[in-house]
């Protein structure tokens, strides 16, 4: 397994813009502007390279105003979720250096209609043979949301079905004969009072163009309960760290991918670490992978853990990062399906805050005393604190000896953020009381996974914090709606999270976006264990700072008054040639943060 293929292969600047700042990988001989003979080799070897077209602006700021993203190629029309709005916004894309608003959808003027219920947010759409579908939350997000369907011809409002808690995200199988929904349910914000359970939906889809007829399956996790038929069959190391939650309360589908042969579906658990694998002809959950931890001290997967150094500085640490994917995408190649997964991470801490200390330490959270707040998401820092963390039981207090001074792992970065809970269920490794590793959230990193073996046979290792680094020198690690240097080094990185893959001239490329710092890597993935860089794009400009510029109008929304480029992307759609408006592979992202929608030609070097 290629854990780190930037170790031997280093981009110039003519690739990706550098600045003269170096960067700095701790316990590396090495510089990472070193080998520009194999940075100019490679790039001369690149078979693919993203090219800017068109792009459209909501002028919407900072409210997931372009989240989600679909292309129907009979209509030549893009679809993009307005999230907070209950829209759909639909865009003409006949010609990508000029999309064109058309429309809106009132998806929550349809729901009201049909249910008399109160939708809330918009949150996924997909569309097969000019079938739309639309993933819709209750106003009250733990009440059940909906489907949504529409004609993308005439754009007339089919019907709708009442589905669980939260359909998070959903997608067709390539056949069109179902259609798959991540119901996520999660709990009511601040104490758990209501906690859904997580489901996938299943929809059997019969579509004429004109008529629609569905059947409607409900996959539930109340097998893998404690007590339960199948609760000996979950994986070793799976997350599970909800208040006062059973296993199918915990369990909270996010994404889903399906196989080329519309066979199987396959679901990210983000917060668990874990897939679910659904056998879509039995309607059934096949079983759970759990996957596992990226250990930190290993060399290629190195991080930068301080905000507050003013510099690029990777280095080994004692920390097992959880991969915590959001989205994902499954290919076929030579014969073996392959995950691939955006390694984005996530926490509970939304929705615990209102915990008492006792209850708190009860889920085996901490109580910020000076806050007064319970969260799990912690500094070494803060932990090492006796004004910041002292629990009632002594039982609830992690044993962090090791990372003091005369410990073992006393360098370990005092500014990185972990997981309290999860730390106290996994991060003593030999049992004798003490932790050993921190869990920190997600891997800042892409990986690619053998489903058949459940095993992991590439990961992008450092690769995406040296790149971004190489470009912006200090100034990487930056958020999506501020500038501030290095502000998500102790949380996520960089925090990869849209991901698809597309097929071009033979071979099999994926495109990761990264939420934060921006921008879509490009890796060729055909040989998925040596998978290859091939590109790094962001064209966010680096001299305006958005937090100030942007205003209210008079219906109070936030809106964009200087363009600092595209901002936060969220949602990917590939668009292979034979479909395309432009009749070249197109990639469109929605950018939820900056509130637009760009197109980008796929050149074939």
């Amino acid at each position: 397994m290629k854990l780190n293929l930037l170790t031997s292969i280093i981009l110039s600047s003519t690739l990706i813009g550098c600045t003269n700042t170096p960067v700095t990988i701790s316990g590396s001989e090495q510089n990472i502007d070193r080998n520009i003979s194999e940075s100019i080799e490679q790039h001369i070897n690149q078979s693919i390279e993203l090219q800017e077209a068109g792009r459209y602006q909501s002028n919407i700021f900072d409210q997931s105003a372009a989240e989600i993203v679909t292309f129907d190629k009979l209509t030549q029309k893009t679809f993009v979720v307005n999230a907070q709005s209950g829209k759909i916004d639909i865009l003409d894309s006949k010609n990508i250096d000029n999309p064109t608003f058309v429309n809106s959808l009132d998806i929550k003027a349809d729901i009201k209609k049909q249910f008399n219920g109160e939708a809330g947010a918009a949150n996924s759409v997909d569309v097969y043979n000019g079938l739309l579908a639309v993933a819709i939350a209750a106003k009250t997000k733990t009440d059940n949301g909906w489907i949504a369907f529409y004609d993308t011809q005439d754009l007339r409002f089919i019907s709708a079905l009442s589905v669980g808690a939260l359909p998070d995200m959903l997608t067709f199988t390539p056949n069109g004969q179902q259609l798959v929904v991540a119901i996520e349910a999660e709990p009511s914000n601040g104490n758990y009072t209501v906690d859904p359970e997580g489901e996938i939906a299943i929809l059997d889809i019969k579509w004429t163009n004109k008529i629609l007829n569905t059947a409607l399956t409900r996959l539930t996790f109340t097998d893998f309960n404690h007590g339960g038929s199948r609760h000996h069959q979950l994986p070793k190391n799976l997350l599970l760290n909800g208040y006062q939650a059973s296993v199918s309360q915990d369990l909270e589908p996010e994404y889903i991918a399906i196989n080329s042969d519309s066979s199987k579906a396959y679901v990210a658990l983000q917060e668990n670490n874990a897939i679910a694998i659904i056998d879509l002809a039995a309607k059934s959950i096949e079983r759970i992978m759990s996957l596992g931890f990226k250990d930190h001290l290993l060399k290629g997967n190195e991080i930068d853990g301080n905000d507050k150094d003013k510099q690029a500085l990777l280095k080994n640490e004692a920390l097992l990062g959880m991969y915590q994917p959001d989205s994902i995408a499954t290919t076929r190649i030579n014969g073996i399906d392959y995950l691939i997964t955006a390694n984005e991470g996530d926490d509970r801490s939304d929705w615990i805050s209102d915990l008492t200390q006792a209850d708190c330490e009860a889920g085996h959270f901490y109580y910020h005393l000076q806050d007064a707040q319970c969260g799990d998401d912690i500094r070494l820092k803060n932990a090492l604190s006796s004004k910041d963390y002292q629990p009632q039981l002594a039982s609830a207090k992690l044993d962090l000896s090791n990372f003091t001074k005369g410990g073992a792992y006393q360098e370990t970065v005092k500014r990185i953020k972990f997981s309290h809970s999860l730390t106290a269920q996994h991060g003593d490794l030999d049992g004798d009381g003490k932790i050993d590793r921190l869990l920190t959230f997600g891997g800042r990193s892409f990986s690619i996974w053998d489903i058949n073996s459940s095993k992991m046979v590439f990961d992008s290792g450092s690769d995406f914090e040296r790149l971004t680094a190489q470009k912006y020198g200090n100034n990487f690690n930056q958020t999506h709606n501020k500038l501030k240097a290095e502000n998500r080094s102790t949380k996520k990185g960089p925090e990869p999270e849209a991901l698809t893959t597309g097929s071009i001239n033979g071979k099999t490329y994926a495109f990761i976006g990264l939420e934060r710092m921006g921008g879509i890597m490009v890796y060729d993935i055909s040989q998925p264990e040596q998978a290859r860089f091939v590109q790094y794009l962001n064209n966010r400009d680096m001299t305006i700072n958005p937090a100030q510029n942007k205003q209210k109008n008079e219906q109070g929304i936030t809106t964009y008054q200087v363009d600092a480029g595209d901002l936060g992307p969220e949602g990917f759609k590939f668009v292979s040639a034979k479909d395309s408006p432009s009749g070249t592979p197109i990639l469109i992202v929605g950018n939820e943060v900056s509130g637009t929608t760009r197109f980008y030609r796929i050149a074939i070097k």
